[in-house]
């Protein structure tokens, strides 16, 4: 009888430090930071180069756009930057983890150079957007639709749109290809995303904290589901991109630590639509802009001379 109730006891403690330990890695992970966090130590040197076009995102002419979630009080956030002529190009920039759309300055810089309206969302849970918890990508898919519809009444139905996102924003986009999208979008460009959450969880319970997908992550899973409406199951760039029927752009770091560049490989083989993969030497995550900006900006025109104009 002691003997089961010894083993019964430690069951019940197993499993209680089992949840315990889930609400603080769920906590972490998806909890709002109203803060951005400091960069990686590889990208640091780039903070000068960085931080110039954030004072260029700051001073150039914008509008506050903002639309109200259903059943909440709060607003979501996004910055819209008319082309510096009238034009109907337009460019959605999704930012990645724990940023904001001030942190996609240099890629807004770029599109802007090319002659693009620019509009920059802050996702749910990020900068001056509602939301208490991050959700990857996969409830923002959702805002996303709506931020599309506000850039064509913005600049009319002749309007061309291209999608682009940097790791979570990168999903994102892969993940909101799956959808009914007007004809407006003509293209996608998705730099260093996942392929989806489930494996990137895995991934990183393992590189980061030297622990094992069980029994962390289905526990996990259940408090998303409670707090979010859905399971970390669900959310998948491969599903929604086997979906996909736009031309895109796949760019990922070689030696990306963060998402695994075979990720990448994972969508670019998901989608039966126009596809191109471009695996940059050397960079490790997000940073394929950064090792050579010209070469970067080259390879976007590149595919938007074939795929959008």
């Amino acid at each position: 009888m002691e003997k089961k109730k010894f083993f019964f006891g430690t069951f019940i403690g197993a499993g209680a430090l089992s949840y315990l330990a889930s609400e603080y890695l769920f906590k972490i992970a998806f909890k709002r930071v109203n803060y951005v966090p400091e960069t990686s130590q590889e990208k640091q040197k780039y903070a000068n180069q960085y931080w110039s076009f954030v004072a260029w995102f700051k001073r150039v002419n914008k509008e506050h756009w903002t639309f109200t979630l259903a059943g909440e009080d709060e607003q979501m956030s996004a910055y819209f930057i008319p082309a510096p002529k009238p034009s109907t190009r337009a460019v959605i920039i999704s930012h990645g983890y724990k940023g904001n759309g001030e942190t996609m300055s240099n890629y807004a810089k770029m599109f802007y150079d090319l002659g693009f309206n620019v509009l920059l969302p802050d996702d749910r849970a990020h900068g001056e957007s509602a939301g208490k918890y991050i959700s990857f990508g996969w409830l923002d898919r959702l805002d996303y639709l709506k931020w599309i519809n506000k850039v064509i009444n913005r600049l009319g139905d002749s309007t061309c749109i291209v999608l682009f996102g940097v790791s979570m924003g990168a999903a994102t986009v892969e993940m909101l290809s799956g959808e009914k999208l007007p004809p407006q979008v003509k293209c996608l460009i998705a730099d260093c995303g996942y392929s989806s959450i489930d494996r990137e969880m895995t991934y990183l319970l393992k590189e980061q904290y030297h622990l094992p997908k069980y029994p962390l992550y289905p526990l996990v899973s259940t408090i998303n589901h409670h707090r979010l409406g859905y399971y970390l199951g669900d959310v998948s760039s491969v599903e929604q991109l086997r979906k996909n029927k736009l031309p895109i752009f796949f760019i990922h770091g070689e030696k990306d630590k963060f998402v695994p560049s075979e990720m990448s490989l994972e969508n670019f083989r998901a989608t039966s639509a126009p596809k191109e993969l471009w695996i940059v030497q050397n960079a490790t995550h997000a940073e394929s802009y950064w090792i050579d900006p010209a070469e970067y900006q080259r390879r976007i025109k590149k595919f938007l001379i074939q795929y959008y104009d």
